[in-house]
């Protein structure tokens, strides 16, 4: 139980060092704040919870992804390699694609409500 627990320490860990040191991630974070008070202002409905929740969820775990993986390639390419740069940048890429996803979404939501 105690290694379980342990887990959550370095869980917390990772989430504080990507919102401290990302600023992507706080950008995300602010949104995720905006959507769920657009959600709460609007009174939507459970089914369009689900869908801000998961968008929500798709982008902060992207992002956090995203950041791994530009740690990794640093740590294992620290000087300029072409390739490396094309892993961070596809990252990015999956980070951008979640993203937008995300913004047609509200949009399929929000913009009616208005």
């Amino acid at each position: 139980m105690k290694k379980f627990l342990k887990g959550f320490t370095f869980a917390f860990n990772g989430l504080k060092y990507a919102f401290t040191t990302q600023v992507n991630f706080r950008v995300h974070t602010f949104a995720t704040i905006v959507a769920v008070a657009l959600g709460i202002y609007f009174h939507i409905s459970p089914s369009e919870w689900c869908w801000i929740a998961a968008c929500i969820a798709v982008v902060l775990i992207t992002e956090l992804l995203n950041t791994s993986i530009e740690i990794l390639t640093d740590m294992v390419s620290p000087g300029y390699n072409v390739k490396a740069g094309h892993i961070k940048d596809i990252s990015a890429g999956a980070v951008l694609v979640t993203a937008i996803f995300a913004v047609i979404v509200a949009g399929i939501i929000f913009i009616p409500k208005l």
